[in-house]
């Protein structure tokens, strides 16, 4: 994780690492401290940026997710794996932890929870204190995804319903709709609109909860009748699941349902670079931020050409990679292995080395295996 530039007003407070063998520590994120001036205390939140944010200029869409001590970790892993097979873009991803979550997630005062009623101040703290700072410090895109769950998911309905213009997409997780005597369903009746500025997602899921599904229910229909054409919605019942078990599979397959245009069809990779290039341009004008095709997607196109035996435009696409991302030591090994499968080794040579050099450089995992390929090649040369 690198050095993060942020306002005065936020600190570093620690490393959020996960453990790998004895001497290796996987940096997954890094916890901030905000003053917040609307709430008038402090608030923590653990941010993580994707792998590859230090060696590009692109621009990424942001995940905040509500309960973040408990929900942080699996949304990294989430969104890591999702991006890595290219099922969905990579991320930023920014958890709130709590102070007071029965105070913050619900809008109206209910007698039995004593401190309820905050929704309004703290999505003003998001709107107007975190939600800059992070645009300020961070390549942000213009896609902001709210997710929640239980209390959170209330919260993630508060916001669609009263501030629709801060988040594109929403993942509510057995949100607790039935509280304050349905207040929630009630706010829905007069505030689902049947148009917005820009598109908008909701992924909502429940499990086995059988309190929850009645306002569900009303819910969903609230929503197919007056916002059928300007909400991509989607709520699933998930049997065999409880209220403790469907935030992990929720996250996962609300990040794909919401990023469902976002895969490439197979058979475009018969079509070449063009079309992928195309195809990403679509995506870009979906989703309100430009989008590029990613390095692993142009690298798997020249594999398939190699595989094929189609040897000159697969050394043409890796050429075009290393062009694209000329930081990376990934796409000059692979156009190292591309000049040597067309025998011309000493060219082969120089692009292992520099995959050597960048992969020092970067401390990666794969740097054996480049150098590998460069002494297999320096060998031949020297026969």
């Amino acid at each position: 994780m690198k050095t993060l530039i942020l306002t005065t007003a936020m600190i570093i407070c620690s490393y959020i690492t996960l453990i790998a063998g004895d001497d290796n520590k996987y940096t997954i994120g890094v916890t901030q401290v905000i003053k917040s001036h609307i709430l008038d205390e402090e608030r923590t939140i653990i941010i993580s940026l994707p792998p590859d944010y230090s060696k590009t200029n692109k621009q990424y869409p942001v995940l905040y997710v509500l309960d973040g001590n408990t929900h942080f970790q699996h949304a990294v892993a989430a969104s890591d794996y999702l991006s890595q097979y290219g099922l969905t873009p990579e991320m930023i991803i920014v958890a709130i932890t709590n102070v007071d979550r029965n105070r913050d997630f619900t809008s109206v005062y209910d007698e039995s929870v004593p401190t309820s009623g905050g929704a309004k101040k703290f999505h003003n703290f998001i709107d107007n204190e975190l939600m800059p700072t992070i645009n300020k410090s961070f390549r942000t895109s213009n896609y902001n995804i709210l997710m929640g769950h239980s209390f959170g998911g209330t919260f993630v309905s508060y916001s669609l319903l009263d501030h629709p213009s801060t988040f594109d997409a929403y993942i509510a997780i057995s949100p607790y709709l039935q509280y304050a005597d349905n207040y929630m369903i009630k706010q829905a009746k007069k505030k689902l609109r049947a148009s917005y500025d820009k598109s908008k997602s909701l992924y909502m899921t429940v499990g086995d909860e059988p309190d929850y599904f009645e306002p569900l229910d009303s819910f969903s229909a609230l929503l197919e009748e007056k916002s059928d054409e300007a909400i991509k919605f989607l709520y699933v019942q998930m049997p065999g699941e409880n209220h403790a078990s469907t935030p992990y599979l929720s996250l996962f397959n609300g990040l794909r349902f919401i990023y469902s245009d976002w895969v490439l069809p197979n058979e475009i990779f018969v079509l070449g670079l063009e079309a992928i290039d195309d195809h990403y341009l679509k995506v870009s004008k979906k989703y309100n931020y430009e989008v590029v095709t990613h390095e692993n997607t142009i690298n798997l196109l020249g594999y398939n050409y190699l595989r094929v035996g189609e040897i000159d435009e697969s050394i043409a696409t890796f050429k075009e990679n290393v062009k694209r991302n000329p930081n990376s030591a990934n796409v000059y090994d692979s156009l190292g292995e591309a000049y040597e499968n067309n025998n011309q080794p000493d060219l082969a040579k120089v692009n292992y080395q520099k995959a050597c050099k960048l992969g020092k450089e970067q401390n990666l995992g794969t740097l054996s295996v480049f150098e590998e390929n460069l002494k297999r090649v320096t060998n031949i040369l020297n026969k």
